[in-house]
């Protein structure tokens, strides 16, 4: 029962009325009187017309409908819908209209296609257009690029679709723009369809159907313009609005800057399943300047960084941040000793075990310093090997803390006492007597116990790189085990190791084993064919969490494409960066960055040769200033 109350002539009267909400009970009082049914009917109405619902209180004031405007309460809304695009669109072409500083809704309708249907009317296409292209022929007409190109687009259209690579749909693109003001709504209008045709977009206002576009881009699935566009999955995927993959985390170092939302790139490469890293890039892209950045701010959190540098580009950095610059060659009076052992692996190895894999290591040693070996060759060096540490009373009962090593004369000496390794211990001797013997017939005398440590091969001649890269990296492995630190391992140019199957597969052996001593492996080439055709190179890419791409040479760019499985417009994102810009890749997710570097550790980072010059030169004006106040 409801209590109405109406106020008639200054006094209140009440009176009791049923009250049904659905299909009104009927009873023989009603059923009697008609009249009564039609005032019940009246005060439900007005019953109802006084509940606030929330319809009530989401709903704008008024709402106006004009030609090609809506006034919804105080606002001016427009929808704009796309008509047309062109034969090729980028990724990320949408990221400006997503990015801008105003309300909008943004609405997609995907309709997909049956194959059977498209590659049926595109059989029929291609029918058409060789026709036309071979009548062409026949009559002597100039060809049609147009046709031509339309021909090959269809023809991978229909590849992709029958191996089911591709799918096909109708795609629907509304956007629908909220102003104050009418000359508001204009400006921000003429801006998107500016934006779409810098793209080669074509879109247009909706005119007499600006209801029907509103209600499409609200967020209830009703697509009442249904203005659609052939395209098949890839241009689609383009076109997702939700292209800003953020890759900023509570820790870490500053990678660049995220090129689609302007986000910092903030991580820690420790933080992934393996800290591992690949960097390829062309010459000048920016791919040295961007790992020195990187060991600037690890340096800063604590981590122990070692660097193989080719071309004396660390040199600057070790010097300005006070770490160890060790130049190895013929002549320098550094030197590695090859067949140092580790002193304590850390935990259950036996002397035994790190022997038997010191002998394997230095047998990919031999290997490059003689040459391929036969069967019976390679028997031989592998007992000399063991011959040489028992010469030195290094046995699989020694303790290895109190032990001298060998080094190559040894060697040689115990192979031409062998039968059958005479041929062999000729050819040593050039490591040994002959012109290479400064290299590695030495005892090591270099020390480790800096922050940053780097190691020159710029004056030692292309024929020794390979060599001398192989026993640097044995020696710090050699290091990261004796002791557990946070460490990270640069090797620049590392296309030199992948030319030579014992090295690549000691690299690869590396980057598999290093993330159990908290060390991660950071490879550089700038001759990305080579490294990617060698399996084990493949190996290092897949066992890398971290990945960074900058600008490609067109002749490396497709290998690059099939390997970090990249779309077209990262393809041609490669393609046309500048220096310092690429892909980042960190696990499942990858963004566009840019490198960006303060003043100061631009000064201390730089490769170009102007700037070093100009440094060098503000150092020695600097120098005679304090020599004359002297």
């Amino acid at each position: 029962m409801i209590d109405f109350s109406k106020e008639k002539e200054g006094k209140k009267v009440s009176f009791n009325t049923p009250v049904t909400f659905g299909a009104p009970k009927t009873s023989p009082e009603i059923e009697a009187n008609p009249k009564l049914t039609r005032e019940v009917i009246e005060e439900e109405k007005a019953f109802r017309r006084g509940v606030l619902s929330v319809r009530d209180i989401i709903a704008p004031s008024s709402f106006k409908v004009d030609a090609n405007f809506l006034r919804l309460g105080d606002k001016f809304l427009r929808t704009i819908f796309v008509i047309s695009y062109p034969r090729y669109i980028s990724v990320g072409w949408f990221a400006p209209i997503i990015n801008l500083n105003f309300t909008f809704d943004v609405s997609m309708f995907f309709y997909p296609v049956k194959s059977s249907i498209v590659l049926k009317q595109l059989k029929n296409k291609v029918g058409t257009l060789e026709a036309q292209i071979i009548s062409d022929s026949e009559k002597g007409a100039a060809r049609d690029p147009l046709r031509e190109t339309a021909l090959r687009d269809i023809e991978y259209l229909r590849d992709s679709l029958t191996q089911g690579t591709e799918k096909f749909f109708q795609f629907a693109l509304y956007i629908t723009l909220y102003a104050d003001t009418l000359d508001g709504l204009d400006r921000l209008s003429d801006q998107v369809e500016d934006i779409f045709g810098s793209r080669l977009v074509y879109s247009r206002r909706v005119y007499y159907q600006a209801e029907q576009g509103f209600n499409s881009t609200l967020p209830l699935g009703n697509d009442e313009l249904y203005i659609t566009f052939n395209m098949n999955s890839s241009p689609i995927a383009s076109s997702f609005p939700f292209i800003s993959s953020e890759l900023t985390s509570d820790r870490g170092i500053l990678y660049g800057i995220n090129r689609h939302n302007n986000s910092l790139i903030l991580f820690d490469r420790f933080s992934l399943q393996n800290a591992n890293s690949v960097v390829f890039a062309t010459s000048g892209a920016g791919k040295s300047y961007a790992i020195k950045l990187e060991i600037l701010r690890s340096l800063m959190l604590g981590s122990d960084v070692i660097v193989i540098d080719p071309e004396y580009e660390y040199k600057h950095l070790a010097e300005a941040v006070g770490g160890t610059y060790v130049n190895i060659s013929l002549s320098s009076e550094n030197k590695i000793n090859p067949f140092d052992l580790p002193r304590s692996v850390g935990g259950e190895a036996k002397p035994k075990d790190i022997i038997r894999s010191a002998v394997i290591t230095l047998k990919g040693l031999v290997r490059l310093m003689l040459g391929n070996l036969s069967y019976d060759e390679d028997s031989l060096v592998d007992r000399a090997l063991l011959e040489t540490y028992a010469k030195k009373d290094i046995t699989p009962d020694s303790d290895l803390s109190k032990i001298e090593p060998p080094t190559m004369a040894d060697f040689g000496q115990v192979l031409e006492g062998m039968e059958g390794g005479t041929d062999l211990g000729l050819r040593l001797k050039k490591y040994t007597e002959g012109t290479f013997a400064g290299l590695l017939n030495n005892p090591t005398n270099v020390e480790m116990n800096n922050q940053l440590v780097c190691f020159s091969v710029r004056d030692l001649e292309d024929e020794l790189r390979p060599i001398a890269i192989y026993t640097i990296i044995n020696y710090i492995w050699n290091i990261v085990r004796s002791e557990m630190k946070k460490r990270i391992l640069v090797i620049d140019e590392a296309w030199w190791m992948m030319q030579h199957e014992d090295s690549a597969k000691f690299i690869f052996a590396l980057v598999k084993r290093c993330r159990k001593y908290y060390l991660g492996v950071t490879t550089i080439t700038q001759d990305v064919n080579d490294f990617l055709t060698s399996p084990y190179g493949q190996a290092i890419v897949t066992n890398s969490s971290l990945q960074i791409l900058l600008k490609q040479s067109p002749a490396a760019i497709d290998l690059v494409q099939k390997t970090f499985l990249l779309t077209e417009g990262e393809k041609f994102l490669l393609l046309e960066c500048g220096v310092g810009e690429g892909i980042f890749f960190a696990g499942n997710k990858h963004v566009a960055m840019k490198v960006v570097a303060s003043y100061t550790e631009d000064q201390l980072i730089t490769s170009d040769p102007r700037q070093l010059l100009e440094i060098e030169e503000a150092k020695k004006e600097f120098a005679e200033k304090n020599k004359e106040q002297i």
